[in-house]
């Protein structure tokens, strides 16, 4: 940040009075301009057994699969935004079943929370950022083409889940770069 939307002054970076972190700050309105992580809301799609993933068509990580998900808009919910966000990427409807995960991704100012839900009619379709869409059994997942690391994580203890057939409790974790530190170990409540 160079210049202070509120007057348009230069701001600079300090710790103001009565903080304890760096800031933006203009030293003529005095103006603290907050720099805060960005919510992603996403969802994990299931349709008779299978998940619905994403081929991306926009960067980062183009022509890379990903669940439906995407950075929240102001006056929505997190549920709200994994409905739009799986409406915008893959032209489908679900009805969400709750939240599964989520994952603070601290060196990119990201927090992840991904739903689950379920298609209301088994329809899709790729949209304006997606190349394709497919429905998936484990089996099948691209592992290796998994545009992020969070998705992977996520799909790793979504099907551990699934295998031990005790329902699906919340998951919390810590993405560092390109590995996770697990939190909440799969298998505990």
């Amino acid at each position: 940040m160079k210049y202070c939307s509120t007057c348009g002054a230069t701001v600079r970076v300090r710790i103001p009075d009565g903080d304890n972190r760096e800031r933006f700050v203009c030293d003529t309105c005095s103006t603290i301009h907050y720099s805060n992580p960005k919510i992603v809301a996403g969802c994990i799609p299931e349709w008779q057994g299978r998940i619905l993933l994403c081929k991306r068509a926009i960067e980062p990580r183009y022509g890379l699969w990903t669940l439906p998900a995407g950075f929240m808009e102001n006056g929505e919910t997190t549920e709200q935004a994994a409905m739009r966000e799986t409406l915008e990427e893959a032209q489908a409807r679900v009805d969400i079943s709750g939240l599964y995960g989520l994952f603070s991704i601290p060196h990119i100012s990201q927090v992840y929370m991904i739903y689950r839900g379920e298609l209301i009619d088994g329809a899709f379709s790729a949209g304006a950022e997606s190349l394709e869409c497919a429905l998936f059994d484990e089996t099948d997942i691209p592992w290796d083409e998994l545009a992020f690391p969070v998705i992977r994580e996520t799909l790793v203890r979504y099907y551990a889940d699934k295998q031990r057939g005790k329902g699906f409790p919340l998951q919390r974790g810590e993405i560092i770069k390109h590995s996770a530190r697990i939190q909440n170990p799969a298998g505990s409540n």
